[in-house]
């Protein structure tokens, strides 16, 4: 596994943005680890206790000091801050520290953040450049506001789950956290919109991302069509509703995914892999009705077709035709493919405690403005005198008077 060597965070395209995250779990965090990646100051504030509760999220790992490695995946390239948000002097710190920032990231629910005395209008009073981020299941305002959600919770709710699975049995639920995901990935997006947006009217502005509404639209044109046609989408497992053949296929020895998107690919399928010319030109199988009409037939000739052959056989065949195709795998083996090992995506990265520790690198590349190469997620406080030093000019005098008056947590006065 090759060791991921640091590129200097003044290097990143975010060089210079300094965001105080008070996020946790998953779908904010997920916001404030694209922001670091990309070379932003990211301090994270945690409970002076426990931290972040998804330090403990099982399984536990040793090298972690019990800790688990999901905390260590979404929280690389952060500084950790421990603060006691509930004192006085805790809140004074979290307050001098955003108006130092540029950003702010939060995803408490309810009214949290405004009983802390770290709302919106009050931040925004004191730092009027201020872009604050809230993440949430339903939103702020409205009668949702305070409703506690979870990813799998409106993966149900928004019909999401209802479009995954087989058509005879229940719908279900996406493996990974797709919603919790591309929120954070929202997120993101909707803070340096209003970066940008700031450079040209002066000033900062509120901007929210919402679960719910995330996972409406990562129904994705499914919900266009529905409201145009009025027909209810049918569950179609590894198929397609609009595309044959496209899904999985059986070669002797394992599965691999084809799909059949376009007339020019239909004909390469069944005249230049399946040696089939007749059917690749029958003009009733021409036009994508048509094809569906014929389902059956045409996706039971390749599966008798490519149960004869290993995978390879197939899979090699098709990138010459320019067939797009690819291995079913799993996790494990997609981990250690030759497609990851070119990417250069399962890296070795620093750890404060543990030595080196796996990662998962980012998707985005840049040529002039590289991306940080990650150190991993901090343990809990091990920035807080450094950050109080460099960001609040901080002595020791005044860490000891801070550590006194009960900022940092009762075990650390």
């Amino acid at each position: 596994m090759p060791e991921l060597r640091s590129q200097h965070a003044s290097a990143g395209p975010l060089a210079g943005l300094r965001v105080v995250d008070f996020t946790h779990f998953l779908a904010g965090p997920t916001a404030t680890m694209i922001l670091a990646d990309g070379g932003a100051d990211v301090i994270k504030i945690e409970n002076a206790l426990r931290g972040d509760e998804f330090r403990h999220f099982q399984p536990p790992e040793p090298r972690l000091g019990g800790e688990g490695p999901p905390f260590l995946w979404v929280n690389r390239n952060k500084q950790s801050v421990a603060l006691d948000l509930k004192s006085q002097a805790g809140r004074e710190i979290a307050l001098a520290l955003v108006d130092q920032a540029d950003v702010v990231v939060e995803n408490f629910s309810g009214k949290v953040m405004q009983k802390l005395g770290l709302g919106w209008e009050t931040l925004a009073a004191r730092n009027p450049r201020l872009v604050y981020c809230a993440v949430s299941a339903y939103g702020r305002e409205g009668p949702l506001a305070d409703r506690l959600g979870f990813d799998p919770v409106v993966q149900a709710e928004s019909g999401f789950l209802s479009m995954n699975g087989y058509p005879d049995r229940e719908g279900v639920r996406s493996g990974s956290s797709v919603m919790d995901l591309s929120a954070g990935m929202m997120a993101s997006n909707a803070i340096l919109q209003a970066v940008v947006a700031r450079y040209r009217t002066g000033k900062g502005q509120r901007v929210e991302v919402a679960l719910y509404d995330t996972a409406m639209m990562m129904i994705g044109y499914v919900a266009a069509q529905h409201l145009f046609s009025g027909v209810q989408y049918q569950r179609v497992g590894n198929g397609s509703a609009d595309t044959v053949p496209t899904g999985v296929f059986q070669a002797s020895d394992k599965p691999f995914f084809l799909v059949c998107s376009s007339t020019p690919t239909f004909q390469r399928v069944f005249r230049d892999v399946a040696g089939m010319p007749e059917i690749a030109d029958d003009p009733e199988l021409m036009k994508p009705p048509g094809r569906m009409a014929h389902q059956a037939r045409l996706v039971g000739l390749l599966r008798d077709l490519f149960a004869t052959q290993p995978r390879e056989h197939w899979l090699a065949k098709m990138r010459d035709c320019g067939v797009p195709a690819g291995a079913v795998r799993t996790i494990e083996e997609a981990l250690v493919s030759p497609e990851t090992k070119a990417r250069g995506l399962v890296t070795e990265i620093p750890h404060p405690t543990a030595g080196k520790v796996p990662n998962i690198a980012g998707p985005m590349r840049f040529s002039d403005t590289p991306v940080v190469a990650p150190v991993a997620a901090p343990v809990l406080g091990q920035h807080t005198r450094e950050v109080l030093e460099r960001v609040l000019g901080f002595d020791a005098a005044r860490l000891e008077a801070a550590a006194k008056a009960g900022a940092f947590g009762a075990s650390n006065a």
